[in-house]
């Protein structure tokens, strides 16, 4: 069966962006964080609206052309992921490789990973994180913690409601001050 693997940077105190929405606090300095090998692994990539409308205000493509390059990787149509966006608001997927989704997110996500694939991003965004883990439908959680204290912003967790066990099960520090740390949720 596929896996849901939750892959985003954060904060030390537990921000993935500024309360703006920004993420200008990343340390983007060529570090190796694996990410090739990461999307090798992938062949679609869950995000909630908010993500997805970020990731297309920051894509490197020029304008008029296809839009759907994430912030951390190539996920157009023309790459082989394929894109699902959740949300209630959506009507219309303005491009081939998206598809909007905005019945049971829990239910979705159990039939997508049921399906013959290689595994699914989860692609930044706590609300649609928080909704996923309470499906239990969250198998591994990556976190690239940068050495930054923001203070405030949009948190990584938004109240779960209930207790999430995880395990352990890779640490890497980087010379840039930051830690990657895996770990697998306990179902």
């Amino acid at each position: 069966m596929r896996k849901v693997k939750y892959l985003v940077a954060s904060t030390l105190d537990g921000f993935i962006a500024r309360p703006d929405g920004s993420v200008d606090w990343l340390i983007m300095d060529g570090t190796d964080y694996r990410m090739g090998e990461f999307f090798k692994s992938i062949d679609a990539v869950l995000l909630g609206r908010k993500t997805y409308e970020f990731a297309l205000r920051h894509s490197s493509k020029p304008e008029g052309k296809d839009k759907s390059k994430g912030v951390e990787g190539d996920t157009s149509p023309d790459s082989g992921m394929k894109n699902y966006v959740f949300s209630s608001t959506m009507k219309n997927a303005p491009d081939d490789g998206l598809e909007i989704i905005s019945e049971n997110a829990g239910e979705f996500v159990r039939n997508l990973k049921s399906e013959t694939g290689k595994d699914i991003w989860l692609m930044g965004g706590g609300e649609l994180a928080k909704s996923l883990l309470a499906e239990n439908v969250v198998d591994e959680i990556s976190l690239n913690v940068h050495p930054i204290l923001l203070g405030a912003g949009l948190p990584l967790f938004p109240e779960t409601g209930k207790q999430i066990d995880l395990e352990l099960t890779e640490c890497k520090s980087h010379k840039n001050g930051c830690v990657q740390v895996t770990y697998r949720v306990k179902h």
